[in-house]
């Protein structure tokens, strides 16, 4: 039987345990979540070695090694298959588990804040060496060359630049500008980078470039990032549009990706990229993309309805994947966040209680959809909110997380929404998990 709430007022009467203790609390605070926590200590590791190039000096071979490795860093943990390692990794602790080890182990979705410190610190270094190249030259440094300062002063202002459209605030008004500089700002940086590293190994006294360390650092680094265009393609795509707010994106070209995971879909491949929850259906092939009208992008994919799209990378692993650290867990999802749910719920991994709060789901969704999601979550809470307005979804989360007995909480909506349902139940004591939107 599906429970509906029927009235805004009964959400008023579940009471909410009291939060923790100040400590507690400030800890639980956005500011200091995992993400930021990990971008802080890379910057940290760098203290020391910054305070002796500071102090005592450090060669400038040495330099280029910290700012490689800091690029490094950034770089190779954004990779898909280093990040479905990461999610496999923590993901292997059994739920017999202290809650307190897994409740950590959970935020692995955090690792964003690696590749955040490593690109902060690698551009603060890189200041640095351009600079000590500059003053080299200056003193007339014969192991200096002209071509060396321009480079350094290009790439470090395109470093610059990303730094900059990177800002959160910036990325969430601009994302396509900020995707685009990412992109082929990444790319120069890279051509840059491989054009001083080539120049400064030359410079040194019997080092030969297959030698040099650096030299097959940025193999790794070019390889890492081309590798997801290698498995760039075109492929037809079935979409039906249940209404003129949700078209469903329907995939049989030989992929059956894993629960959990997503595709990065494009109609325009150098110059845009959506990435979207895989729902594939047990024991059929193929898989569907839930897609909800959210902008331009959107809009006119679900107006014109393409036959075909670009798809390029490797699936990989999404937040709700740490489901499986915990012996039951609560879904909240607002409107086409059902899409990222749907997968976890019909593969049944784990036991799981849904709440949903959309507008008039049979007609938005379509009744099969609906009818699909109802099938495997009979007790599920689905609220209309056109019926009923938008509901206290903090209050209906604890409420689910209460009467099923789970152990964590998995929130999929919008940024607002999101922090809001996490973050008031972490300073309440509950694991609670969701997207941090760091990409």
């Amino acid at each position: 039987m599906t429970t509906t709430i029927s009235a805004p007022a009964t959400v008023e009467e579940i009471v909410l345990p009291p939060v923790t203790s100040l400590p507690k609390r400030i800890f639980k605070h956005p500011r200091l979540m995992h993400h930021n926590r990990l971008a802080a200590l890379v910057l940290a590791a760098n203290v020391p070695l910054l305070v002796r190039a500071l102090t005592e000096g450090l060669g400038l071979a040495a330099m280029s090694g910290v700012v490689l490795a800091n690029f490094a860093l950034a770089i190779l943990i954004r990779q898909q298959y280093v990040i479905n390692v990461l999610f496999w990794l923590a993901t292997r602790a059994p739920v017999h588990w202290p809650l307190r080890i897994r409740w950590t182990l959970a935020k692995v979705y955090h690792f964003g804040g690696l590749h955040v410190g490593g690109a902060l610190a690698g551009t603060l270094w890189f200041l640095i060496l351009t600079v000590s190249l500059t003053l080299a030259a200056i003193r007339r440094d014969p192991a200096i060359s002209a071509n060396q300062i321009v480079i350094s002063c290009a790439l470090l202002i395109v470093l610059l630049t990303m730094v900059v459209m990177a800002r959160p605030g910036y990325r969430a008004k601009r994302h396509n500008r900020f995707e685009l500089m990412h992109r082929f700002g990444g790319w120069t940086a890279l051509f840059l980078f491989w054009a001083q590293t080539v120049l400064l190994v030359r410079s040194g006294p019997g080092v030969s470039l297959l030698s040099a360390p650096q030299i097959w650092v940025l193999a790794l680094l070019t390889f890492s990032i081309a590798l997801p265009w290698l498995r760039l393609r075109k492929v037809p795509v079935r979409v039906t549009r249940p209404s003129s707010h949700v078209a469903l994106a329907h995939f049989t070209y030989g992929v059956t990706p894993f629960a959990g995971s997503s595709t990065a879909v494009s109609r325009r491949p150098l110059l845009e990229w959506h990435s979207f929850a895989n729902v594939p259906s047990p024991g059929e092939p193929g898989f569907r993309l839930t897609i909800s009208r959210a902008g331009d992008w959107t809009g006119s994919f679900i107006d014109e309805m393409p036959s075909h799209v670009w798809v390029k990378g490797i699936t990989t692993a999404g937040v709700a994947n740490i489901e499986t650290l915990f012996s039951k867990v609560v879904y909240v999802a607002t409107g086409s966040g059902i899409g990222p749910v749907l997968p976890h719920l019909l593969a049944r991994k784990v036991p799981s209680r849904l709440v949903w709060a959309t507008r008039s789901p049979r007609i938005t969704y379509g009744d099969a959809l609906v009818d699909e999601i109802l099938s495997c979550q009979q007790d599920a809470t689905v609220w209309d909110t056109a019926e009923h307005g938008k509901p206290d979804m903090v209050r209906l989360a604890y409420e689910a997380y209460v009467a099923f007995g789970a152990e964590a909480v998995i929130c999929i909506s919008n940024k607002k929404l999101t922090w809001e349902v996490v973050h008031g139940l972490e300073r309440r004591g509950i694991p609670a998990y969701g997207a941090i939107w760091d990409s």
